[in-house]
């Protein structure tokens, strides 16, 4: 039986690769137009990951996979994996140079949109290699399950439960039929990414850097196309478009659809949008009001930074239009606590999400009147529904193994020789995929190429962890999984 879920899994695993193989022609076809050689790589990569994927197919042909809770999680896990490793190809033979495990760490990093990078010099980079970290953003922004259950149909029998794995998404499906759901949220992510663009070009971007941000700025992903990410461009108008499509990329997207497709304004009170809007702009108005006091930054100035690059941590995007770590201690902790929140669930955030928070705390509401009304029952209200006792145990065993794999993984690089700072945070920011920690190294004007090589493999090990959700892959590493 569990060889059977393996050949399933790599099965399924072939055929996508295929499709990953196609988009390896579009940086090929964009560093053709711009004359730069490295448009023989991605051909060469695009049509050998294509052979082997189909030699793949071919050998595990007959172990189409049968629905089952295991190979559920199983597949889940070995697409992103087939997604991380594929990704990294280009990226290790392309001009850069990068060794192997920077590869896989870039490529990770890109396609579980945490944003963390090793590349430095990025404005003199050949524009195929930029937009192909652009693209595994956007892809692995949507969910690598959720393309999976667009382009294959061999998926969709209980396919929502692979797509609620991936994405912890807890809202009622929009439409009773899983196909009318995928067309809606592919469309209407690609347009949201469309209107992103051309706002982008509206207030000054080039096309390609439109194009790209547009992908990484929905998929808050926080890729950028320069070093010195939003701080490049001098205009407050892109920071206000940023910040609203950041915004936008952190709701729920099932909620979206209600709203776009069927005119449901009523969506828009689910109540994690509520407390996630709340505690954006107030983190957002108290900062802005501690820099106009304490510096010499004007009002204006001061919300619109503020707002941006604390939208940016929250939403998990990872953009930067300064080094936010030079503005004041109380600045930094700001961040650093900004760092755990997260959008909404079924969003393409990543962070401990707002719809957690709140049911943490009415679990912890509830708890106390248990304890002045001794055996009384208390329900647990999420909006207008009852939140059941698998749910809070979900969320109860979310928050233990966020806990568990931050300790773990800051244990693992300090064991590596890496300060506690510097350790803590770039944990931190792996399993919430936000992309920049604090301090001079992993900060927001820093970079992660200094790492060792074991370092990158734990972070991206991390990175993984964090975008499904921490339980998804835990459980496929616990004997119990396993057995018969």
């Amino acid at each position: 039986m569990h060889a059977s879920i393996v050949r399933a899994a790599a099965f399924v695993a072939s055929i996508f690769a295929l499709y990953i193989a196609a988009a390896m022609l579009v940086p090929a076809a964009v560093d053709l137009y711009y004359g730069h050689r490295d448009w023989q790589v991605f051909a060469i990569c695009a049509f050998t990951t294509a052979a082997v994927a189909l030699t793949v197919a071919a050998a595990t042909r007959d172990h189409a996979p049968i629905r089952s809770t295991r190979l559920a999680f199983f597949i889940v896990m070995v697409l992103w994996l087939t997604v991380g490793l594929i990704g990294a190809f280009p990226l290790y033979t392309a001009s850069l140079k990068l060794d192997f495990a920077s590869a896989v760490f870039e490529s990770v990093s890109a396609v579980t949109t945490t944003g963390s990078t090793v590349i430095s010099g990025l404005d003199g980079l050949p524009p195929g290699i930029l937009l192909w970290r652009s693209l595994l953003q956007w892809i692995g922004g949507l969910g690598v399950i959720a393309l999976g259950l667009f382009f294959l149909p061999l998926l969709n029998v209980g396919g929502f439960s692979y797509f609620r794995i991936e994405s912890s998404d807890i809202e009622d499906r929009p439409f009773e039929r899983l196909s009318s759901f995928l067309q809606a949220l592919v469309g209407i992510y690609v347009v949201l990414t469309a209107l992103c663009a051309i706002s982008y070009a509206a207030v000054g971007m080039t096309t390609f850097d439109a194009v790209n941000h547009a992908m990484t700025t929905l998929a808050t992903g926080g890729f950028s196309t320069h070093d010195a990410s939003f701080g490049y461009f001098e205009s407050t108008a892109v920071l206000w478009v940023s910040t609203v499509f950041m915004i936008l990329g952190a709701l729920p997207f099932s909620i979206l659809i209600l709203l776009v497709v069927r005119g449901r304004l009523d969506a828009l009170r689910d109540p994690q949008i509520r407390l996630f809007l709340a505690y954006v702009v107030s983190i957002v108005l108290a900062l802005a009001i501690h820099r106009r006091i304490v510096s010499d930054t004007t009002f204006g100035e001061a919300l619109t930074s503020s707002t941006f690059n604390l939208v940016s941590i929250i939403t998990t995007t990872g953009y930067a239009s300064e080094d936010y770590s030079l503005w004041s201690p109380f600045a930094v902790t700001v961040f650093f606590f900004a760092t755990f929140l997260g959008g909404c669930s079924g969003s393409t955030s990543g962070g401990v999400k707002s719809y957690r928070f709140l049911i943490l705390a009415r679990m912890l509401q509830n708890g106390l009147r248990t304890l002045v009304y001794g055996r009384s029952v208390q329900p647990l209200r999420y909006g207008n529904r009852t939140v059941d006792e698998e749910m809070q145990r979900s969320i109860t065993l979310f928050v233990v193994g966020f806990i568990v794999v931050w300790v773990s993984g800051t244990l693992a690089l300090s064991a590596g020789n890496v300060d506690l700072v510097t350790s803590m945070t770039a944990t931190l920011t792996a399993v919430t995929n936000v992309g920049p920690g604090l301090g001079p190294i992993v900060g927001p004007a820093g970079n992660f190429a200094s790492l060792s090589d074991y370092a990158k493999w734990i972070l991206a090990a991390t990175m993984l962890l964090g975008r499904l959700e921490i339980l998804a892959v835990l459980v496929i590493l616990t004997p119990t999984f396993w057995r018969a």
